[in-house]
């Protein structure tokens, strides 16, 4: 057996998150699909390290699967394109330590909210983005966003029916730049609360535009009340950029 680690691609417009689930398509179930075809292995199930949600894109999606095929490692991204949907892509394959874990070794997170700032909606991007009609004060959302820096119990930005027990996370860093019409959101961190990303972009939303006072951030973490926030904002917005390891996990393929 090979543990074989994925960094995958997608765009998640047509699914209903990555997790399988039973009565909707995810992309957890198109990957596995996939695989189980190619191997000829039944049972073979993949591990991801963040479960983003309906709507929610992934340009480095990291995954592990073990395997008894002797297909070379680096050779399961080149197969798997040939027969996944083109909203999915393996975009590396190699193989890894058979003790590497692809959620429960990741160190540090970063995603990605785009929010298009303009009276009328885009086509182009109407997938990949919140439309925002209102003027956006780009200057505002980051001086807001500082509040989330540091290590705080976050329990007011986790959505209604997350189930985690320890809402402590540590936030490296937050910042919002604006291109044109365009604003991206990036954010950093050792980890994040179910659509915590999406209510805190909703929150800058409403800061930046000023319908929420400023300091809103600040007093939720003092209040610890999901009130002193804003709306969740769209999942199409969302994109998981990149997930950190603390080691190298890839070794040489011997098969």
């Amino acid at each position: 057996m090979r543990r074989i680690r994925l960094i995958v691609e997608y765009d998640g417009t047509n699914y209903s998150g990555w997790q399988r689930q039973i009565n909707a398509m995810s992309v957890q179930e198109k990957l596995e699909n996939a695989l189980r075809r190619l191997t000829r292995e039944n049972e073979l199930s993949v591990v991801g390290a963040s479960r983003t949600d309906a709507g929610v894109h992934a340009y480095s999606q990291n995954v592990h699967f073990d395997t008894a095929c002797r297909i070379p490692a680096d050779k399961f991204a080149f197969a798997l394109n040939t027969m996944l949907p083109l909203d999915i892509r393996v975009r590396k394959s190699f193989r890894v330590k058979d003790d590497f874990h692809a959620r429960f070794q990741a160190k540090r997170k970063q995603y990605r909210y785009l929010f298009y700032n303009s009276p009328h909606a885009s086509a182009m991007y109407r997938n990949q983005t919140a439309h925002v009609m209102y003027k956006l004060d780009e200057e505002i959302m980051n001086e807001e966003a500082k509040a989330m820096i540091g290590t705080h119990d976050f329990a007011p930005f986790a959505a209604s029916g997350s189930e985690v027990k320890d809402t402590v996370r540590t936030i490296y860093s937050v910042s919002v730049k604006r291109t044109g019409d365009m604003l991206e959101m990036l954010v950093e961190g050792n980890g994040f609360l179910y659509n915590m990303v999406r209510i805190l972009a909703g929150t800058l939303i409403g800061v930046g535009t000023g319908k929420i006072e400023k300091g809103a951030i600040a007093r939720a973490l003092e209040s610890g009340s999901r009130l002193d926030l804003g709306i969740t904002a769209p999942a199409q917005g969302l994109t998981l950029m990149r997930i950190d390891y603390d080691d190298a996990d890839e070794i040489e393929d011997r098969i």
